[in-house]
């Protein structure tokens, strides 16, 4: 069955089961592969996206449910505004160690950015508080959104 939606920003068409979790159409599907696979029920905050601007877990969402909402991944966040300003407090607090949850950590402080543009820690905590990072970079990860934070217009 071909469903259609948006991706970063441009209509896409799939033919997969309509219980097909977003993720693997992401990845699998139109090769978008910045998004990652971590737990399968929405626990690790690996495969996060934006689903019409909210902090989504990719994982368990069926494609049916995407309906006409707009869907941004990681592979869209250099031409964002806030998405770049958080890359950018990444690469300048040497957040990243392991690499591999940092795209779902990123696409979560970019949710957090958008709704709060000046969080403190109490905010920082209960946004990424999904998000597991087993290489334990979460004060730089505060610190980086802190970062961003400032340099956001």
């Amino acid at each position: 069955m071909a469903i259609n939606f948006s991706v970063n920003g441009k209509p896409v068409s799939v033919n997969a089961p309509e219980s097909t979790r977003l993720l693997w159409v992401l990845r699998e599907e139109l090769k978008l592969t910045g998004t990652k696979y971590g737990c399968g029920i929405a626990a690790c905050g690996a495969c996060t996206v934006h689903l019409a601007g909210i902090a989504t877990r990719s994982c368990v969402v069926p494609i049916s449910l995407v309906g006409n909402r707009p869907i941004v991944t990681i592979e869209a966040m250099t031409s964002d505004t806030v998405g770049k300003a958080v890359q950018d407090a990444w690469v300048s607090r040497d957040v990243v160690q392991c690499g591999y949850c940092q795209s779902g950590q990123i696409m979560s402080a970019v949710a957090l950015l958008k709704s709060n543009r000046k969080p403190g820690d109490p905010e920082i905590e209960a946004s990424m508080g999904g998000n597991l990072c087993r290489c334990g970079t979460y004060p730089r990860i505060r610190e980086a959104i802190k970062a961003a934070s400032e340099q956001i217009k």
